[in-house]
């Protein structure tokens, strides 16, 4: 019998994020961290300040008695201190938990408590939203509040600088730590029931940041500018902010200061190449590009946006009237988070490109792919034949932090995502819809994706989004809820015109409602659960039925 040969590598080097950490600074010592502190005012600090900072960060958190395993959470904006904790707080063997600002107070009380974390990191402007849920919090012994402002009523509460100043200069001597160890966690945003909590490992960290740096996904490297827009509270902003440290690319974070305005004066003045964020803000900026035509966004040719389907008109109008090139990725909080990146291979830019622009694009390498359908049967790569988005790969979650069955979410080793999708010969996912969002109509589905993006099209339309309908002939009819732009005069029949020819004709709609807003989640996406509620309570504003 042949034996088998073992290669003669190194393969216990962990990956873990302290080799990131000490990459900062012994590659990229000159490498910059830009925090937009006001409208008008930024603040900068090299990697070598921000990983001496780290350091002595490290130092506070053991003194504070904080040891391997321990939840470390925190509620903050993207900004400086909160990068420091990103390092700090693994490195030393604990778990970032970063908590979602925008939860429900419920839904905040709960996964503190589930997490059970022991300190909380604070920034001064959030302080009053978390003193009024202190009481509720039942393992947390200690508060850190970051920048200028007093601690209101939160118990033992201490200040960041004045923490850092204490633990005193010098490299700290950090841990050995196992590369499956936890490193972070973060709860997905509950739309149904209790939010879930996704504990990632360094190992899947250290793969997910590498990845970063391949082409064909984001593409960092140390000439990059990264603009981290998408929030650290979610899924490890998307990491941008590990693979900007791994890439040794100025990070660039705009604190709470989110609308269009600052944001266009940020990208003005630091001239980022990258920017990552949901539609919706892209959508805010390039209103505000087009009313300020003097507002130069250009830098920008490697914007990524996700979160939601991107509308494939959004990307043409950025890149035809403002030179902005924006690329489409794909994932979820329990892909932590990227696992498709859309960049079709360079050339004319027709309809083939276009259309290959406006899917989720491919699997990125080492995460597996495949569709799955009603009967549990795997659907082939033929671009149309449609089926339940499963991944598996080392950054892809196989389970969720204290549910030890797993849930039905993950079968066999796979996660099952709920997204409905096509995927072409060439490997490119087209997501069609959500498996709780699509319309079935007389036995056939009418995608609300498709809908909306071509909605979306039209140039009077701010936002749009498609909902089911009961409907006693067909089952379900799509209802589409429009936001339109200020004293536009389009009407319901404007915008059937513009679908016919776009969509199947059976697709096109029957009624509209010509809403103010489109209702969000906590991380940008629109809110179909709020629209559905308000429509089975007759509470749907601006309905439009067609005859």
């Amino acid at each position: 019998m042949t034996q088998r040969l073992q290669g003669l590598m190194q393969d216990d080097f962990a990956l873990t994020l302290n080799h990131i950490r000490r990459r900062m600074r012994s590659c990229s010592p000159e490498a910059k961290v830009v925090t937009l502190a006001q409208p008008d005012v930024v603040e900068r600090a090299t990697f070598t300040e921000v990983s001496e900072r780290i350091d002595r960060l490290a130092r506070a958190l053991r003194g504070l008695g904080v040891e391997q395993g321990d939840r470390i959470g925190t509620f903050a904006w993207n900004n400086q201190r909160h990068f420091e904790l990103y390092f700090a707080v693994p490195c030393v063997g604990a778990v970032l938990h970063t908590l979602n600002i925008r939860l429900f107070e419920e839904q905040l009380t709960y996964i503190v408590n589930h997490a059970e974390d022991r300190v909380i990191f604070v920034d001064a402007s959030l302080v009053p939203v978390l003193e009024k849920l202190a009481p509720s919090f039942d393992s947390v012994a200690q508060y850190v509040v970051m920048g200028d402002g007093g601690a209101g009523s939160l118990p033992n509460a201490l200040n960041y600088e004045d923490l850092l100043d204490q633990a005193g200069p010098g490299e700290f001597d950090y841990p050995e730590l196992d590369e499956r160890q936890a490193a972070a966690l973060c709860y997905t945003s509950g739309t149904t029931g209790n939010p879930k909590g996704v504990l990632y490992s360094h190992r899947s960290i250290s793969l997910h940041s590498t990845a970063t740096l391949i082409r064909d996904g984001l593409g960092l490297c140390r000439e990059d500018s990264v603009l981290a827009v998408v929030p650290m509270f979610h899924a490890n902003a998307w990491g941008l902010p590990h693979g900007a440290a791994m890439a040794g690319a100025d990070l660039i974070l705009p604190d709470r200061f989110l609308a269009a305005e600052p944001l266009a004066g940020l990208i003005e003045a630091e001239r980022p190449t990258l920017m990552g964020c949901v539609p919706t803000i892209f959508a805010d900026l390039l209103r505000y590009a087009d009313e300020h035509p003097d507002v130069d966004l250009s830098s920008l040719s490697n914007a990524t946006c996700g979160g939601s389907a991107v509308p494939r008109q959004l990307m043409k109008d950025f890149e035809e009237r403002h030179d902005v090139r924006i690329f489409q990725a794909w994932g979820m909080t329990e892909t932590s988070p990227v696992a498709t990146f859309s960049r079709p291979q360079e050339g004319e830019h027709g309809d083939t490109y276009w259309n290959d622009r406006a899917k989720q694009g491919r699997p990125l390498p080492w995460v597996e792919l495949r569709l799955i359908d009603d009967g549990g049967g795997e659907v082939a790569w033929d671009g149309e034949s449609t089926g339940e988005i499963e991944v598996r790969g080392p950054w892809i979650a196989s389970g969720y932090f204290r549910e030890l069955d797993g849930g039905e979410q993950f079968d066999a080793g796979w996660l099952r995502t709920g997204d409905i999708a096509a995927v072409d010969e060439k490997g490119f996912v087209r997501i069609t819809d959500r498996a709780k969002d699509v319309i079935k109509s007389g036995g056939e589905w009418i995608s609300s994706v498709e809908l909306e993006n071509e909605l979306m099209s039209h140039p009077d339309v701010v936002e749009a989004a498609v909902i089911a309908k009961p409907d006693e002939r067909w089952s379900e009819r799509p209802l589409c809820c429009v936001v339109l732009r200020e004293q536009a005069d389009t009407n319901a029949e404007d915008l059937v015109e513009h679908l016919r020819g776009r969509v199947a004709k059976w697709w096109l709609p029957d009624e509209f409602a010509f809403v103010s807003e489109i209702p969000k989640t906590s991380v940008g996406k629109f809110d179909k659960k709020v629209l559905r509620g308000r429509l089975a309570d007759g509470a749907l504003e601006g309905r439009v039925q067609l005859s």
